[in-house]
């Protein structure tokens, strides 16, 4: 297979426009004179050179053109790309020059939300949005077709790919630290990493790719929702039980260091369950007067 020739940006210093426009008035006001000075004396040397004139101003005015702040001008001349004008200002070149606009702003695409499998194969919604502008104007122009449908293209395949690589929520697998939702700042840089190999091709410099748009799909959305829900009841349920516990021993502690009361292994199991019954229970305890003892 041969090998693809790929673009090269080369800078094209035009000359100045206004020297050239000083020029096209002085052929447009001969021509004028001309025609008015050969009718008037029938001398066909003068209408001679009005035509000659006039065919020098028509031939000259397509050489100008303007370039706008952030803007640049691919030159082209008979098949051959001759450069590109970045520089601002009102500028001549030769005539028979193509001259196409291309825009070096920083462009912001909002990629549409796409309906993907995360790495254990869940199916999530997600969204992305990508900050690029045109770093290699000829690159852009000669080496692919449409370089902003192409930018648009690759970043809907970059964020397929970069998700299928990472499980939406963390503790879902042991494959990979990062996940979706917990590790923004990793997933954006791989994205950027990998939409910047994508469109090297295209001579495009990613500034910033960030995902948007994060959700399970409508048909898992709920028993997701369960999970997360039972996730946290059970972290909750740990913590009172941490807590209970750690007051428990306290109170076991200060009632034996005050010699408040004597209680044996068994008064002390009971002491303890019935303290965490109250400590972890979910409705406010109700006393209970016992005029007995432990073992009646």
């Amino acid at each position: 297979m041969q090998a693809r020739n790929v673009s090269k940006e080369v800078v094209f210093e035009p000359i100045s426009g206004y020297p050239v426009l000083a020029l096209t008035i002085l052929l447009f006001a001969t021509s004028v004179f001309g025609f008015i000075r050969g009718g008037q004396l029938h001398e066909p040397s003068f209408m001679v050179l009005a035509l000659g004139a006039l065919l020098l101003f028509v031939l000259i005015l397509p050489g100008f053109f303007i370039i706008e702040p952030n803007m640049g001008r691919v030159l082209v001349l008979f098949g051959r790309y001759r450069g590109t004008a970045r520089k601002p200002g009102f500028w001549y070149t030769n005539p028979f020059t193509s001259k196409k606009k291309i825009s070096l702003r920083v462009h912001n695409l909002n990629g549409k939300t796409l309906k993907v499998n995360d790495l254990l194969g869940n199916p999530i919604e997600i969204g992305a949005i990508t900050v690029w502008q045109v770093s290699d104007s000829a690159q852009a122009l000669f080496d692919v077709v449409e370089f902003e449908k192409f930018v648009e293209v690759q970043a809907e395949s970059a964020v397929r790919f970069v998700a299928s690589k990472h499980p939406y929520d963390d503790d879902h697998t042991a494959v990979v630290a990062s996940n979706l939702r917990g590790s923004a700042d990793i997933v954006a840089q791989e994205l950027q990493q990998e939409l910047q190999q994508r469109l090297d091709i295209a001579g495009i410099h990613i500034l910033e790719a960030r995902l948007s748009h994060l959700a399970y799909a409508p048909e898992i959305a709920s028993a997701m929702l369960q999970r997360q829900q039972a996730g946290a009841i059970i972290a909750a349920r740990k913590l009172i039980v941490d807590g209970a516990v750690g007051m428990v021993e306290h109170a076991l502690q200060e009632l034996s260091k005050n010699s408040v009361v004597h209680l044996d292994d068994e008064r002390k199991a009971t002491l303890t369950g019935n303290l965490l019954v109250v400590l972890c229970g979910h409705q406010n305890p109700v006393p209970v007067v016992n005029t007995g003892s432990l073992y009646t």
